[in-house]
C-alpha cells in the first residue's frame, strides 16, 4: 500500500450543534454547512479536509443505516488515508483483510466520487482508505 497523503479527519459526535459550538464558535475554524448537517472545511492550512460528521451519517456511510449498531463500539473520530487511484483502495481493501483487519466495508464509490474502504479499530476511530478525484485535480465521474 502506497499512502499519498491524510485525505480526511472528522469529528464524529452524537450531537452535532454541540460539536459546532466548540469548532466553529470556540476555535474559529472555517466550518462550512451542508444541508445534512455535515460541517467542514478544506482551508484549514495542514489538512485537505477537516469535518464534523454526525453519528447517524457515519453509521449511513458504513452500515447503510441512520442508527449505529449496538454490538459496535460508537467511533470518536475518523481518518482517511489518499492512495494513487480508485483500484488502490481495493488493493488497501485486501491487503488489510490479508493482515487480519475486517473492514465495514469494501471498497465502492461514494455519490460524490469518492472511493472508500472503510475498517473500525477498538478504540472507535473509524479509517479509510481513499481515492478522491477532486485531490489529484481531476472531477469526480
Amino acid at each position: 500500500m502506497n499512502v499519498l497523503f491524510v485525505t480526511s479527519v472528522a469529528i464524529v459526535t452524537a450531537d452535532p450543534p454541540r460539536s459546532r459550538r466548540l469548532f466553529i464558535d470556540a476555535l474559529g475554524l472555517p466550518l462550512e454547512g451542508e444541508e445534512d448537517g455535515y460541517y467542514s472545511s478544506g482551508s484549514i492550512p495542514g489538512s485537505k479536509h477537516f469535518g464534523v460528521w454526525p453519528l447517524s451519517q457515519a453509521a449511513e456511510a458504513c452500515f447503510g443505516t441512520p442508527k449505529w449498531p449496538a454490538d459496535r463500539v460508537v467511533p470518536q473520530a475518523s481518518i482517511e488515508f489518499e492512495v494513487a487511484d480508485a483500484e488502490a483502495v481495493a488493493a488497501a481493501g485486501d491487503e488489510l483483510q490479508r493482515a487480519g483487519f475486517e473492514l465495514l466495508h469494501p471498497a465502492r464509490t461514494e455519490p460524490w466520487g469518492q472511493t472508500v474502504s472503510r475498517l473500525l479499530t477498538e478504540d472507535g476511530l473509524i479509517v479509510g482508505i481513499s481515492y478522491a478525484p477532486p485531490l489529484h485535480g481531476e472531477k469526480p465521474s
